[in-house]
C-alpha cells in the first residue's frame, strides 16, 4: 500500500506517494537541475561518525566551513536554528538540513552520510543516514524554495534512494546525484 507523504521541511508541500520508477538518466543536453550546478564530488562527505543529530550537524558544519571559508558556528548556529523550526527529515531514511547564512554569495550543498542512521524526527519516525544540506544567503527565496522541492522530489524516489544508498564513493554518488549516471 502506498502512502500520502508530506513533508516538513516544506510545510504543506506533498509530494504524493512514494514513487518507484527508476529515476531517467539525463543526456549531455538536457539542462542541469539547479542542485547538480551546485554540487561537487568534493562536496560529498560519507561515513560520518555521528551517532545524533547534533553530532552530524556538527560534523556538516566543519565540513562546509572548511570547504567554503565560512565560519563554522555560524553555519552550526543556523543549522540547529533552523531544525528548531520542525524536523527536516523528509521521511524514508533522508533529511534535507538547510538554512539562510550571512556571508554567503550564492547557494551551496553538500551531500553527508553517516556510518549508521541516527534519530532525525522525520514524519515516518524512520532514522536518517543521508543528508542534502542546503545553504543559501538570507535573500534568496525563490531559489531556496525552488532548490527544496528539487532535492524533495528526487528523494521521494525509491530506487534512487537505493542505488544512492549502494553508492560508496563520492564521486559515484555525485554523479548519481547530478543525474549523469544511469541509476
Amino acid at each position: 500500500m502506498l502512502r500520502p507523504h508530506y513533508s516538513t521541511t516544506l510545510p504543506g508541500y506533498y509530494f504524493g506517494s512514494e514513487r518507484c520508477a527508476a529515476p531517467v538518466a539525463r543526456s549531455a543536453s538536457a539542462r542541469p537541475s539547479a542542485l547538480a550546478a551546485l554540487l561537487s564530488p568534493a562536496d560529498v562527505l560519507l561515513g560520518v561518525d555521528a551517532s545524533t543529530k547534533d553530532r552530524a550537524f556538527e560534523a556538516i558544519a566543519r565540513f562546509i566551513a572548511g570547504r567554503h571559508q565560512l565560519p563554522e558556528a555560524d553555519v552550526l548556529a543556523r543549522l540547529v536554528e533552523r531544525e528548531k523550526i520542525g524536523s527536516t527529515g523528509l521521511g524514508f531514511g533522508v533529511a534535507i538540513p538547510h538554512a539562510r547564512v550571512k556571508g554567503l554569495n550564492r547557494p551551496i550543498a553538500a551531500f553527508v552520510r553517516t556510518k549508521f542512521p541516527i534519530s532525525f524526527g522525520a514524519p515516518d519516525d524512520k532514522p536518517v543516514s543521508d543528508m542534502l544540506v542546503l545553504l543559501v544567503p538570507p535573500e534568496v527565496v525563490d531559489e531556496h524554495l525552488q532548490l527544496l522541492a528539487e532535492v524533495a522530489e528526487m528523494f521521494a524516489d525509491r530506487e534512487l534512494r537505493e542505488d544512492l544508498r549502494a553508492r560508496s564513493d563520492a564521486a559515484a554518488v555525485h554523479a548519481l546525484i547530478a543525474g549523469t549516471v544511469a541509476a
